[in-house]
């Protein structure tokens, strides 16, 4: 299953049409998304239904408190990041719970943020540069369940050790940085500006 659990706004067409080409060529799997208003929601099945995707095959996720969103999240098999906003926070709880994220790198500090989330979780082949390749990435992963379980074990193995989620870690560089910025001011300080 295919989830994208993002606000509804960052659906833009082109990614419309590559998660239903996906589900077009894995015929047996679903796009998980978050529900939207009613309008957004039918919206959404009637250009899924024009690109000749059923309604059954769209499933949507009430909105929950965090700790059940978490816990369902799990079921997804791999996330679908949006573009050129890209997903941020939900991003980071898609990873948390080990499921994968494909994402699309674009040129702007929106399209650009996921990019780095993943490569912090240790899985920068997941992180693609083209329209087709994401689809590619996607497909594969789709296809090759195998390849995907070790993504997700990965994942799994590294969750608290990885940079994305060392808490421990980055206190230490954020501390480290503070340091050195703020040594660097001081011998650079010749005086009191009045």
């Amino acid at each position: 299953m295919f989830c994208s659990l993002n606000q509804s706004y960052k659906i833009t067409q082109g990614i419309f049409d590559l998660w239903c080409r996906l589900l077009s060529a894995a015929p047996r799997s679903l796009l998980w998304l978050l529900q939207p208003n009613p309008t957004a929601q039918a919206n959404l099945l009637r250009e899924a239904a024009a690109r000749g995707i059923g309604a059954e095959r769209i499933v949507f996720a009430p909105k929950l408190p965090m700790e059940e969103h978490l816990a369902r999240l799990q079921l997804a098999d791999l996330a679908l990041d949006t573009y050129p906003v890209t997903s941020h926070t939900t991003a980071s709880d898609a990873l948390w719970v080990g499921v994968p994220l494909v994402t699309l790198i674009g040129p702007t500090f929106v399209s650009r943020v996921v990019a780095s989330i993943v490569r912090a979780a240790g899985i920068p082949e997941l992180v693609t540069e083209s329209v087709e390749d994401y689809y590619r990435v996607a497909l594969e992963l789709a296809a090759k369940p195998a390849r995907l379980k070790k993504i997700k074990a990965k994942l799994a193995k590294d969750r608290l050790s990885c940079p994305l989620f060392d808490a421990k870690r980055f206190t230490q560089d954020l501390e480290s940085m503070y340091k050195r910025m703020w040594e660097a001011h001081r011998a650079a300080k010749v005086g009191h500006i009045v």
